[in-house]
């Protein structure tokens, strides 16, 4: 199984959306810094997780939810969950 997340940083007020199949170990890598592209925004908080059969399903989703490049569209998964 695998996950589309999005996870929330209070520190720098953004989003971010990813795929993984080990949620636990991603967000802890997120957490410690070992990701580049969230390394500034520690701590950060898993607010909404979709699960999928196969990695090409969550590739899909994933970029189909940062297409949207909106804010208000994230906003709008998260409190739909």
């Amino acid at each position: 199984m695998f996950k589309v997340y999005i996870l929330y940083s209070s520190h720098v007020d953004q989003y971010y959306v990813g795929h993984t199949q080990n949620i636990e170990d991603r967000l802890s890598r997120h957490n410690s810094g070992r990701s580049l592209s969230t390394k500034k925004g520690k701590p950060w908080i898993l607010v909404y997780t979709e699960i999928f059969e196969t990695r090409s399903e969550a590739m899909l989703r994933e970029k189909a939810i940062k297409q949207m490049k909106s804010r208000t569209y994230l906003e709008q998964i998260i409190q739909n969950k």
